[in-house]
């Protein structure tokens, strides 16, 4: 029996949960609604405030299944009820960020020209530029998978290299840093 699979997930106040006859999983709450559809071989019950996730056999593909829908149902329920959010730091000089009209992020990141990106509207953004510190930008979303995806893109735009440790980077992140050339020959 997959360890996480089996967890019954519990639903808060002020979230509902709906399961369709054709599998598809649908959970409302304050900050919004999100759909996910089930494999068949796998058996959404929602039964007296939680969500319990079943499979029909135990062969290897459903075994796989179960761990996974659970997961995502319960990411679904966790981010309509809190949210989630991200944080990337943008290390190097003169590298910013600032938001336009129409969720357009526009960052400058050592280029020769800026680089603009257009934001899903289910993601909120903020970008956070104080003195004596690298800008930030803030992610926040209901939605658990867009945020990541969102999260990914924009770090794709100037990954952090390994010696002097400049891109762009999540808050907290270690980065493996390298040693430089060592110094001339005598």
């Amino acid at each position: 029996m997959s360890r996480i699979g089996k967890l019954p997930i519990t639903i808060p106040s002020g979230v509902e949960v709906k399961v369709s006859s054709d599998n598809v999983v649908s959970v409302k709450g304050p900050l919004g609604e999100l759909v996910q559809n089930v494999d068949p071989a796998i058996e959404v019950a929602v039964e007296d405030g939680h969500v319990n996730v079943k499979r029909v056999s135990d062969a290897k593909r459903e075994k796989s299944m179960h761990g996974l829908y659970r997961a995502l149902v319960n990411n679904m329920v966790e981010g309509v009820s809190k949210g989630y959010e991200l944080k990337l730091e943008l290390v190097g000089v003169g590298y910013r960020a600032e938001m336009m009209s129409d969720n357009v992020l526009d960052l400058v990141l050592g280029y020769a020209h800026h680089t603009y990106i257009q934001i899903p509207s289910e993601v909120k953004v903020e970008a956070v530029s104080d003195k004596r510190s690298n800008p930030i930008v803030i992610l926040k979303s209901h939605d658990k998978q867009l945020i990541g995806q969102v999260a990914a893109k924009i770090r794709s735009f100037r990954k952090p290299e390994p010696y002097k440790g400049k891109g762009i980077k999540f808050v907290g992140e270690v980065l493996r840093r390298k040693a430089g050339k060592a110094a001339g020959k005598k």
